[in-house]
């Protein structure tokens, strides 16, 4: 049975979008899926399906988290072989130490990935930014809250994508294998 990895985009920072991960497993488990898993407090599941595509996984689960918890959010889902493919194809190696100030993009197609080239012009020399084939990869060096290049991602020009940081990624992965 294929295993999924569903990215919630900008819940549980701040006041707004608060969904405990209990009712995202519920609300996981109500649409049919199996084995699901919540890593960390950020929007993160890691689910089987016994067919369907990410994209269709992911607006499923958007519909049925406005639907059930009256909220708004933007889910991207990726298969566990896309996301290795993210791991394995990823132009930066980044020390164990900057594992926090380097972000992966995802985004659920290939247009939306397109779109985040326009952060290019933001990144300064300190800085790395990769438009990848799967996703996006920026290294703040300095950090990321300095970054304006981040602020972007995150901000207007990212809307159409989520990020975690390259830890995360990981323990995502183990999770998803």
């Amino acid at each position: 049975m294929p295993r999924f990895v569903a990215l919630l985009r900008g819940v549980n920072v701040g006041k707004a979008n608060r969904i405990p991960m209990a009712e995202l497993r519920h609300v996981l488990a109500g649409l049919g899926y199996t084995d699901v898993a919540t890593l960390l407090n950020s929007g993160n599941a890691v689910f089987h399906a016994d067919k369907g595509a990410p994209a269709v996984h992911a607006a499923d689960i958007a519909a049925a988290i406005s639907g059930k918890l009256k909220l708004e959010v933007p889910v991207i889902v990726k298969s566990a072989k896309e996301l290795a493919a993210i791991v394995s194809e990823s132009p930066i190696k980044a020390e164990p130490t900057a594992h926090s100030r380097f972000l992966v993009a995802f985004a659920q197609d290939a247009r939306a990935l397109a779109g985040l080239a326009a952060i290019e012009p933001l990144v300064v020399p300190s800085e790395r930014f990769v438009l990848g084939k799967h996703a996006a990869y920026l290294l703040c060096a300095t950090g990321i809250l300095e970054s304006r290049a981040w602020n972007a991602l995150v901000g207007r020009a990212g809307r159409s994508a989520t990020t975690r940081n390259w830890a995360t990624v990981l323990k995502l992965q183990a999770l998803a294998a």
